[in-house]
């Protein structure tokens, strides 16, 4: 990462930690980077960082461990909201723009949170990549004010992980986790024990050694993506991968030979 583009995301946290801010904190890299920068800038300042992460039901639970485990690391504030997105009807039949109502319902959850400990300040860990793909939720974030220092000072995803690693992070290398309604078709309803099936494959395939893994379903048929340096491994374990995922209630296990590629259900969407 270029010294120039690092000291500008320090002087950009320094600005907004000159008062008490919140981050919206899942635990993963973009948020775990944020939230150490925060605190390390809050620090010259005396200020406060609150850390909040919400615990719903369209993420895999890991999500709420790790997060836990990177902020034990930190002085940060922890707080841990409960929320039911399909709360909102509009959000069940996984519509084109869910990743927008979700993300309106969750941010203005953590600023009414926030305001209450007399916040003004909301800091969430999109990156320079992000504004570059299909990411309706940004309207969300631009719609509330909310700000994203990352996205700001133009860091990408790979400068992500490498300043993470030079902090030591834990998270640094973690792959992406986005929220588990990604693994179904836009207009499927959004079946909650369908999504703690989803959860479950994930985990053992995870659990088998591979690292980039997404369980897409389409009806009784299961979309296998992993990395295609891994298909060879998926072949090697072809017996037992087919007998636990459809043991977990999956009718039909296939293998995507384009491989693993986030936002593959978006394909359609201009």
């Amino acid at each position: 990462m270029e010294e120039s583009r690092k000291k500008h995301l320090k002087e950009r946290m320094e600005e907004y930690c000159r008062q008490d801010v919140c981050v919206a904190f899942s635990g993963g890299v973009d948020s775990s980077l944020l939230l150490v920068l925060a605190c390390e800038a809050a620090e010259k300042f005396h200020t406060n960082v609150y850390a909040v992460t919400l615990d719903t039901v369209l993420h895999p639970k890991a999500d709420l461990e790790i997060a836990r485990e990177v902020l034990s690391r930190t002085p940060a504030i922890h707080e841990v909201l409960s929320m039911d997105e399909l709360a909102v009807p509009e959000i069940r039949f996984n519509p084109v723009n869910r990743c927008y109502l979700c993300k309106k319902e969750l941010y203005s959850k953590m600023l009414a949170h926030a305001a209450e400990h007399g916040v003004h300040t909301l800091l969430e860990g999109s990156n320079e990549d992000d504004l570059h793909v299909y990411r309706p939720g940004l309207a969300a974030v631009r719609e509330l004010g909310i700000r994203s220092p990352l996205a700001e000072c133009g860091v990408t995803k790979a400068e992500v992980r490498e300043l993470a690693a030079e902090y030591g992070i834990p998270v640094a290398d973690r792959p992406s986790a986005p929220c588990l309604a990604t693994r179904l078709p836009y207009g499927a309803e959004i079946d909650l024990a369908l999504l703690e099936r989803i959860d479950r494959a994930e985990i053992f395939l995870r659990e088998k050694g591979f690292r980039n893994v997404r369980v897409r379903v389409h009806g009784d048929i299961l979309r296998l993506e992993v990395d295609q340096e891994q298909f060879g491994k998926v072949m090697e374990q072809r017996d037992e991968i087919i007998s636990t995922l459809k043991n977990i209630g999956f009718s039909y296990v296939t293998l995507d030979l384009e491989g693993f590629r986030s936002g593959s259900m978006d394909i359609y969407i201009k």
